[in-house]
């Protein structure tokens, strides 16, 4: 479901329910003359029933696609802060190591910057740009042990040490939100459950004789519509809800001036 486009999918769902409508107003209008108060007054209460049901899961899958949407936020703060935190402790290696840190540091912000503009079912794409990103990571890894090597201070190359490592792990736990959605067989029973109800909507209407199909059609649209959000919100790098990447752009921007860099522009700060 996730590799189908979700205008596509939420057409499918709104043609379905309005057909369960009509299928279930025809049934009922068929059973009108062969049932009596009580049964209409069960049946009446069964899809009161069915209504509840559908208002639990529709809370439920939201707060689910909710909670991943906000897990991408934080694990965004979190691994802006990391980079920003290695990058100043770059002035804590000796100073042979300093410009080239700074360098790989820039490439490497430059590139979670172009990949977090891709969309997540681009596998290729995002493939080259992670192994391009881990190869950065390997390179500042390296020079972090010469360091140390050459320098063991725990305040010093330690430090950095802990920061780099700190956003290595910030980074693939944001690779891993991207693959985390709501599971498919609780979308396939909100849909299950949304079609019963357009169709139990129209079996109560055609048993009462009474057709309310602008205010059935609302219903439909409006389920449609909440649908579109739950699902856009699960969909990372491709629907209209994506989290903001301008922090990143702005530790981009802070990566590229010297001055924030070096010790004398640090302590003006």
């Amino acid at each position: 479901m996730y590799d189908h486009s979700s205008v596509t999918i939420i057409i499918i769902l709104f043609v379905l329910i309005v057909l369960a409508n009509e299928i279930g107003y025809r049934v009922g209008r068929f059973h009108q003359n062969l049932t009596d108060s009580e049964h209409k007054t069960l049946t009446n209460a069964i899809q009161a029933s069915i209504l509840g049901l559908l208002a639990l899961l529709l809370g439920f899958t939201f707060s689910m696609s909710m909670a991943r949407y906000d897990n991408r936020n934080h694990a965004l703060i979190d691994e802006v802060n990391a980079i920003g935190t290695s990058l100043l402790r770059v002035n804590l290696l000796p100073d042979k190591y300093q410009n080239e840190s700074h360098e790989l540091f820039r490439k490497y912000v430059d590139l979670r910057v172009a990949i977090g503009e891709i969309d997540v079912t681009n596998y290729e794409e995002r493939s080259a740009y992670n192994n391009r990103i881990g190869d950065i990571q390997s390179r500042l890894w390296s020079i972090a042990i010469l360091a140390a090597d050459e320098d063991p201070s725990p305040a010093k190359t330690g430090a950095f040490i802990r920061s780099l490592n700190s956003l290595i792990d910030y980074q693939g736990k944001r690779n891993a939100l991207l693959h985390m959605q709501v599971p498919e067989v609780v979308m396939l029973l909100l849909f299950t459950v949304f079609i019963s109800t357009g169709g139990m909507l129209g079996y109560s209407s055609g048993l009462s004789g009474n057709r309310v199909f602008i205010p059935s059609f609302l219903v439909a649209f409006l389920i449609a519509l909440i649908v579109f959000i739950i699902i856009d919100l699960d969909r990372p790098k491709r629907g209209l809800i994506q989290v903001d990447q301008g922090l990143m752009r702005e530790l981009q921007e802070y990566a590229y001036d010297d001055k924030n860099l070096t010790g004398e522009g640090v302590a003006r700060q």
